[in-house]
């Protein structure tokens, strides 16, 4: 039985939390977890604490089932972009550029590996 956890609106760019999703993509739960807590990239703290979620709402589902005992994997994991937070600053000749404050929606999906 799987078991899925979101975390919307994240305020960085959906590229950026694209390159370290694909890294943790189908692994087993334990090594994703040690990958993520020694990563470089800022966005590995948030998509470990959101991992450490999905584990425990699979284990509310399976009636208290230790995770550890039942060889759980990372079945999907998939980032899509946010809103878009939009911003102007001063140009020359009295312009203005655009910024886009980008954020991402991320969701993971745990199974069993049975």
């Amino acid at each position: 039985m799987e078991a899925i956890a979101k975390l919307n609106n994240y305020p960085t760019g959906p590229r950026k939390m694209r390159l370290l999703a694909d890294v943790v993509r189908g692994m087993e739960v334990e090594k994703a977890l040690a990958i993520l807590e020694f990563h470089p990239q800022h966005n590995a703290v948030p998509l470990a604490k959101l991992l450490k979620s999905a584990i425990s709402n699979w284990e509310q589902k399976n009636n208290g089932t230790s995770a550890a005992d039942s060889n759980l994997i990372l079945k999907t994991i998939f980032v899509d972009g946010g809103r878009v937070i939009k911003r102007m600053r001063p140009a020359p000749q009295g312009r203005g550029y655009k910024i886009r404050k980008r954020s991402n929606h991320v969701t993971i999906i745990v199974d069993s590996k049975n």
